[in-house]
């Protein structure tokens, strides 16, 4: 009798109650809680960035297949697991107009404080990948001077992307959306932040690493920041500083999280044979992208993205960053 499939699973990926139990077993743990006991005898895992995948975790495991239901995956040691013979997928892109809603309420947010119009003001994108192209379209349609770097994508295609310095030293808002990477570790340091004209702000939804925390408390910047160098465990005085502050949530909305799901589960089917390859979760409507004003999106955004009223909740509970981030409530994706 052929063995049945066990898969073990994070227990904060939404949508997957009895997807997978006609197929296989699975065991559900909190991420940091899926430890080298409990994968040994596991077949595939089903993970988000807590759950660290490398030697440690999976040396003597049966795994041979581990799906992130994230686009980041500096959490899994790709070199490890190439050389173990594990497939690795990621959800690469699933949350990205999730991210886009997160850039966009703080730019809605700062345009009503300071009185300006996207017009008035360059916008500085580091990373143009799924969530930076999504940025870079809607800012330009709002009128915003858009300037991009991202220097892998310009030594492959010759996009005219500009070398970072150029960007920052323009720049009145500068958000990042890289990988973290060797390349990309405290990309945002004390030198670049020299570079940026007076009271440009730095936003960060990528990685906290992305941005070296240090070096932002020591300048007069003004920042906002989704993601922290040592979450859970948040710097005091970065977060009494930050205009915005969330905790790790900018792409958590109801289609992000049910397109990460969806990837995993359609990559894992595909993997083992299993007849989920097309599946998605019926509860809910994937978005239906559309243009939007500049005027509309100030005027309806804070009714899906509050970036006052989130900030708050977390400046407030800063020991709750996990408990904060497990239990928030997904946003509608509405452009």
């Amino acid at each position: 009798m052929e063995q049945k499939l066990k898969i073990v699973v994070d227990s904060a990926i939404p949508f997957l109650e009895g997807v997978l139990e006609p197929y296989a077993e699975v065991v559900r743990r909190p991420g940091r809680e899926i430890v080298a006991r409990e994968v040994r005898d596991a077949d595939a895992l089903i993970i988000r960035t807590r759950t660290r995948c490398d030697e440690g975790l999976l040396s003597g495991s049966r795994v041979r297949f581990i799906a992130t239901a994230t686009i980041g995956f500096d959490h899994i040691d790709l070199d490890y697991c190439r050389a173990a013979g594990i497939r690795v997928a990621t959800a690469a892109g699933c949350n990205a107009r999730g991210v886009l809603q997160w850039v966009s309420g703080v730019l809605a947010l700062l345009s009503r404080r300071e009185g300006w119009h996207p017009r008035e003001r360059t916008l500085g994108i580091v990373g143009v990948g799924h969530v930076g192209s999504l940025v870079k379209h809607y800012a330009e349609q709002w009128g915003f001077r858009v300037l991009c770097c991202d220097p892998p994508r310009e030594a492959r295609e010759h996009l005219g992307f500009l070398p970072l310095e150029e960007v920052a030293s323009e720049a009145d808002l500068l958000t990042f959306h890289t990988p973290l990477d060797e390349t990309t570790y405290h990309l945002c340091d004390e030198k670049l932040l020299e570079r940026l004209p007076r009271k440009a702000v730095v936003l960060n939804a990528s990685r906290g690493e992305v941005v070296d925390e240090r070096a932002l408390l020591g300048s007069d910047h003004p920042f906002a920041l989704d993601v922290w160098e040592h979450e859970p465990d948040l710097c005091p005085p970065l977060l009494a500083r930050a205009l915005v502050s969330t905790p790790h949530v900018a792409g958590y909305s109801l289609q992000g999280k049910a397109n990460a799901t969806a990837l995993s589960i359609r990559s894992l089917a595909r993997h083992f044979g299993l007849p989920l390859a097309t599946w998605y979760p019926a509860a809910v409507s994937p978005t239906t992208a559309r243009e939007i004003s500049w005027e509309e999106m100030c005027s309806t955004i804070f009714a899906y993205f509050d970036p006052e009223a989130e900030s708050e909740r977390l400046r407030s509970h800063p020991e709750a960053f996990e408990q904060l981030r497990d239990g928030y409530t997904y946003r509608e994706e509405y452009f």
